[in-house]
């Protein structure tokens, strides 16, 4: 099985990473595209990218900055795994600084991370900081949207991706945003979304800072327990959260807690 995680707009290029892991590191599938948009993007004037993204000037120099400083190559010095450099809700749930080596490897074969600038990154990919998000409106020749930029590229990579599992299922942790991107009309292997609620004023509803860390959780669990069969997915008890089975179906699993 594959699982789909979006990326973080905080990232964290301070941490050490340790010796062992950076021996495994390795570089993103798609840097031609990577490139292109980099070209692109250095053409804006901070101005532009401040209205492009609704950033505040700060941000927005801050960005810039980091188009120009992008490169080609990527090493120890302007780079970090992809999995260790984003740093959000989902990421804190994941927890993955303090996941083994041998738990990254296993990650490596079972999870990617969907990205505006890099289309698809493993957990050990190495990344150079950027913001990109895949909902930006970034004209290229190649259309008006990422989602134009990126076409049926992801999905034809997923494609290939599952159809080397021994259990060709993709499991969704990733937000609309971001899985859009994938083209699900384009996705041979079957879909499995995971849904997290929480109690609040008297009824279960999505939260959303709790349903992204929720997310990460999942990965941690998953990737502890090696699972790698959809009914395993339903074993996933952190933090509280149990799974519905009366109120979830083949394609979405409900998982629900009730904090005292």
């Amino acid at each position: 099985m594959l699982y789909l995680l979006s990326p973080a707009k905080s990232l964290d290029y301070e941490t050490a990473v340790p010796p062992a892991v950076l021996q495994h590191a390795t570089e993103p599938q798609f840097l031609t595209q990577s490139a292109e948009l980099i070209e692109v993007l250095r053409r804006k004037t901070p101005a532009e990218i401040a209205t492009l993204m609704d950033l505040s000037e700060a941000l927005s120099a801050l960005n810039v900055g980091r188009y120009q400083a992008w490169e080609p190559q990527f090493t120890e010095a302007n780079s970090k795994p992809a999995v260790l450099a984003f740093n959000g809700d989902v990421y804190e749930g994941l927890d993955a600084g303090s996941l083994s080596l041998a738990q990254l490897k296993w990650a490596q074969q079972h999870l990617l991370i969907l990205s505006g600038l890099y289309g698809v990154l493993r957990p050990l990919d190495r990344m150079q900081p950027y913001r990109l998000e895949m909902g930006t409106r970034l004209a290229t020749v190649r259309g008006a949207t990422l989602y134009a930029y990126w076409g049926d590229a992801l999905a034809e990579h997923l494609n290939a991706r599952a159809a080397s599992s021994q259990v060709p299922v993709i499991v969704n942790l990733a937000s609309q945003e971001y899985f859009k991107a994938a083209d699900r009309k384009a996705l041979q292997p079957r879909v499995i979304e995971c849904q997290f609620e929480d109690w609040k004023n008297g009824q279960y509803k999505i939260i959303s800072f709790f349903a992204k860390r929720a997310r990460g959780l999942m990965a941690r669990f998953c990737i502890e327990h090696q699972i790698d069969t959809p009914a395993g997915l339903q074993r996933f008890d952190l933090e509280g959260y149990r799974y519905q089975p009366e109120l979830s179906t083949p394609e979405r699993l409900l998982f629900r807690r009730k904090l005292v």
